[in-house]
């Protein structure tokens, strides 16, 4: 089997069907919002990623048109006519014990890391009807095995993805544009040496512990923006201000 740099995992949460369409066609992130009409000629043949479908995230897929390269989970949540979709198109299908340990995403990662995969993107992860399963989606990211991957979680504008281990030093380099949300979350008790630039509301060395949202909603000044630390890990969530304007107030947060 082909080895694939690039992996996109589609869940069954809320997945932004543009960014879908453009990821599974190999579209870079920095080209998703130009227009395929103008997107130059190498755009439209860039590399199309490996895309591994998490349980009902295959539906999601056929609803957009796509073709999933696998599917895996135990099947609680594909209807039955999906799955024999996905047999007809000749999609490998793995089948899960429903009394596994493991969350269908998390199986997915894992197949992606025995693909070889170096960048992990996922779509779907969030806005699950039970909430717990976006939670766990989110803790994923904080997995150490998955240290030497690239991933992030995105959609509807956003980005989210972690920074530094438990013992060592991180850094996250976001491009956006004035006004755009960053927010740095602690996934550790204690994420220490946190340094930003380019924000409105700096910080110089200091820590952010777990709990307090000292971390929450602060707004790039340009479009760039620098955080380091020197320990712990921390999730960097990035925000278009654009595409935050355009969503329905029910998707909105303070």
């Amino acid at each position: 089997m082909a080895r694939h740099a690039h992996a996109l995992i589609v869940a069954d949460g809320d997945v932004d069907v543009v960014a879908l369409t453009a990821l599974a066609a190999g579209v870079p992130r920095a080209a998703q919002a130009i227009a395929p009409a103008e997107r130059p000629q190498a755009i439209a043949a860039a590399e199309r990623p490996w895309v591994i479908a998490a349980d009902g995230g295959a539906a999601r897929c056929l609803a957009a048109d796509v073709r999933p390269d696998i599917v895996v989970g135990d099947f609680d949540s594909l209807p039955g006519e999906a799955l024999a979709r996905l047999r007809e198109l000749g999609v490998e299908v793995r089948t899960a014990s429903p009394d596994k340990d493991e969350s269908d995403m998390e199986l997915c990662l894992l197949v992606a890391l025995e693909q070889a995969a170096t960048r992990v993107t996922i779509l779907g992860a969030l806005g699950l009807v039970r909430p717990e399963h976006s939670v766990a989606n989110l803790l994923l990211l904080a997995d150490p095995r998955f240290d030497d991957l690239d991933m992030a979680i995105v959609g509807h504008g956003s980005r989210t993805w972690r920074i530094g281990t438990s013992d060592g030093p991180g850094e996250a380099r976001v491009k956006g544009g004035p006004g755009d949300h960053v927010s740095l979350l602690p996934l550790d008790a204690r994420v220490e040496g946190v340094r930003t630039d380019g924000l409105r509301f700096p910080l110089h060395d200091e820590s952010l512990p777990l709990g307090p949202s000292r971390g929450l909603s602060n707004e790039m000044l340009g479009d760039a923006a620098h955080v380091t630390t020197r320990r712990g890990r921390l999730l960097v969530v990035h925000t278009d201000r654009q595409a935050e304007s355009g969503l329905p107030t029910s998707h909105r947060e303070d």
